[in-house]
């Protein structure tokens, strides 16, 4: 059988041992509820102040500025409704890019249809957004700007700091899903100018179903799960302690490792690139070659069915995407591939590919290998 080689870890990574271990414990010995009075919830609730600590630590802010969620998605939710849905929908204006997750776009959508006004800025064929295109887009009722720190797709880095001095130059609130930027860039919520930030910890060698919503001082925001005073009120529910001090492990985790992390994955996929071009000249990296994340390489293969490449890389134990994992199963093609105006068959050809912490060079030599392989194959 081949060997399995794990390359979509935009789409989850897996749970670090030193992760893993700290919430088996977790889950042996503290059952107890966090609210509760006794003994049993005074344990539990430790584990919570900890790990809050240590998500805060990760971000810069302080501990009651963080909000556990039960992921990215609902943290991108409250920021956007827990924003605008104090005003009245002629009141309130949103802006974002058009290249955002679909925990985003998916959320404008629905302020749209009840009657919220949404700018959804261009970007250009790198995949970026002119911080002036966001201060043009500006109104006098403009609540909240909400643009992502690192593209999930093509991994373009977006200059949120600037964005964020233009919002804040308003006295407008900066939103930013920094959710593929945990772990391998400056996330300091001062540094960036950003007001709410939203982070999971499947992206970052944690469990599944944990994120957290960071929220400056100060800032009031509209519940959207109400029956408790959890989470400063903002989210109410028995919370998952198990899952919060797996955020808190992961956090510290790569909070460790990252300067060093990210030079690795640089030349990991600096090495990649140069490898898929000597079997293809023609391959093209879509957005920066040199300037995008360095985890995350977008790549299209003229002539060929994407999704076939997938299947047949498949057979040969390896791990790719087509555009966005949270797409991958669509048949409609890359929001954000289109937006960067892309042709369509470049777009057909594309896949993407991202490395993490288990990711090697000998693994590299296995997929370059395979791609030699199977490319021929799938030309049409």
């Amino acid at each position: 059988m081949s060997p399995q080689i794990y390359l979509d870890y935009c789409a989850t990574t897996p749970v670090h041992s030193s992760v893993s271990d700290k919430m088996v414990r977790a889950l042996e010995t503290n059952f107890g509820n966090p609210s509760s009075m006794h003994w049993a919830g005074r344990d539990s609730s430790q584990l919570m102040i900890q790990a809050r600590a240590d998500v805060a630590e990760g971000v810069g802010c302080h501990s009651n500025e963080v909000i556990f969620t039960s992921g990215a998605t609902e943290a991108d939710n409250l920021a956007l409704f827990g924003t605008l849905w104090p005003y009245q929908p002629n009141e309130a204006h949103l802006i974002t890019s058009s290249i955002e997750h679909h925990a985003i776009l998916h959320a404008a959508a629905h302020l749209e249809r009840k009657g919220y006004s949404v700018t959804y800025l261009p970007v250009d064929g790198n995949g970026l957004v002119n911080p002036e295109d966001v201060r043009e887009a500006i109104r006098s009722e403009t609540k909240l700007i909400s643009i992502m720190y690192v593209n999930n797709e093509v991994g373009s880095i977006q200059p949120i700091a600037e964005i964020g001095r233009i919002a804040h130059e308003r006295n407008i609130r900066f939103h930013t899903d920094a959710v593929q930027a945990i772990g391998l860039f400056d996330v300091n919520v001062d540094n960036l100018n950003v007001d709410l930030l939203s982070l999971s910890a499947h992206k970052i060698y944690g469990p599944k179903g944990i994120g957290a919503l960071y929220v400056r001082s100060g800032l009031e925001l509209i519940p959207m799960i109400v029956g408790g005073s959890q989470e400063r009120s903002l989210r109410a529910g028995t919370e998952n302690v198990p899952g919060i001090v797996g955020l808190g492990a992961a956090m510290n985790l790569v909070r460790r490792h990252r300067e060093d992390e990210r030079e690795r994955l640089q030349g990991l996929r600096k090495y990649l690139v140069t490898g898929l071009q000597s079997i293809d000249p023609d391959m093209k990296v879509n957005g920066l070659k040199e300037k995008s994340a360095p985890h995350i390489l977008s790549i299209s293969f003229a002539g060929i069915d994407a999704e076939m490449m997938l299947i047949r890389l498949n057979g040969e134990g390896i791990a790719v995407s087509l555009g966005s994992a949270c797409n991958s199963k669509s048949i409609e093609p890359s929001h954000v591939l289109t937006a960067m105006k892309l042709p369509q068959e470049q777009i057909e050809s594309t896949l993407r590919i991202s490395l993490g912490m288990r990711t090697t060079c000998e693994e590299l030599d296995q997929v370059l290998s395979a791609v030699a392989r199977v490319l021929p194959r799938v030309r049409m």
